[in-house]
């Protein structure tokens, strides 16, 4: 990925979890990485843990930010879920949800997909 990539993808990762935040979230992590897999945003909502994929499209000529969640990343969103729950000793009902950035339009899908 590009410096310029590297930095729309951060800008709307910060976006995301202050977004959430302000929805009540707390932030546990940030680009949380493992062999063969990344979370975006780990957060908790309550008694929940919540692993939060972050996706941004500036237009959707190409598609929209919900279509770009394909079955291969979701498949490395939980591998790396199942590592952070493994190394940090977390025993807690999870979720995972998607925080789509079209534009200036915002959606947060909760349980946009399970393990």
């Amino acid at each position: 990925m590009g410096k310029d990539a590297q930095s729309i993808g951060a800008a709307a990762e910060k976006k995301a979890a202050d977004y959430l935040v302000r929805h009540g979230l707390r932030l546990l992590e940030r680009n949380y990485r493992c062999r063969g897999g990344e979370i975006d945003l780990v957060m908790r909502e309550g008694a929940h843990l919540v692993f939060v994929e972050v996706r941004a499209r500036a237009a959707s000529r190409f598609g929209g930010a919900a279509e770009s969640i394909t079955a291969a990343k979701r498949a490395r969103v939980i591998l790396a879920a199942r590592h952070y729950l493994a190394h940090r000793g977390v025993d807690a009902p999870c979720r995972f949800d998607a925080l789509l950035l079209d534009g200036e339009r915002i959606e947060w899908v909760r349980g946009a997909f399970e393990s």
